[in-house]
């Protein structure tokens, strides 16, 4: 995967599957400490043991139609590749959190994408998970979650098309005043009938 983006919706797809009532996206930039990491923790139905000793095996999945398995395996290599590491922790019946660090200087380290476009595309498709992103860098944080939104706009549902697009540009505005690194905002696509 070429963005940090599709990698962190691959591992909240997991999150999904394991019928988690609530995702956690945080992002750490640190440029003086040189670390960019990534957390996604959900409360989901946890990891076994079993498959937690090889979850980064592409070859060990729980799909039955797809046997094989790469979003956590990549991500640990992109990972490695820059001098960082992930880790998993899971417990059964509670949840599961990983841990991706990345050397934040290191030129492998891909850039992050559409984050905003990614988060967009999670709330419009799952209206009963409650998404809380955070983003930390040197020059302030950004919190958003899908259920304070919800509340504050009054509605049941984020999933008319023309609120999300407002809710991803609102993010995006967001993100670039805290200077996030290597995020990529699309532009606006109207559609006209």
């Amino acid at each position: 995967m070429k963005e940090l983006s599709l990698n962190i919706l691959d591992i909240v797809q997991n999150s999904i599957r394991a019928e988690a009532a609530e995702i956690s996206i945080m992002i750490n930039e640190s440029l003086s400490g040189d670390l960019y990491q990534i957390i996604i923790k959900d409360n989901g139905r946890g990891i076994p043991d079993e498959i937690l000793r090889n979850v980064t095996d592409p070859f060990v999945t729980t799909r039955t139609k797809r046997r094989m398995g790469l979003g956590l395996s990549l991500l640990k290599y992109h990972a490695e590749l820059t001098g960082g590491a992930m880790e998993i922790i899971s417990n059964v019946g509670k949840g599961t959190e990983v841990i991706v660090n990345f050397s934040f200087s290191h030129i492998d380290r891909q850039p992050l994408g559409d984050i905003a476009g990614i988060l967009v595309i999670l709330m419009a498709s799952n209206q009963d998970i409650n998404f809380i992103y955070t983003h930390k860098t040197e020059y302030g944080e950004y919190r958003f979650s899908s259920e304070e939104t919800k509340e504050y706009l009054e509605v049941a549902a984020l999933n008319e098309m023309n609120l999300l697009e407002e809710i991803g540009w609102m993010i995006g505005e967001n993100l670039k005043e805290i200077k996030v690194s290597g995020f990529e905002l699309r532009e606006r696509n109207r559609v006209i009938l």
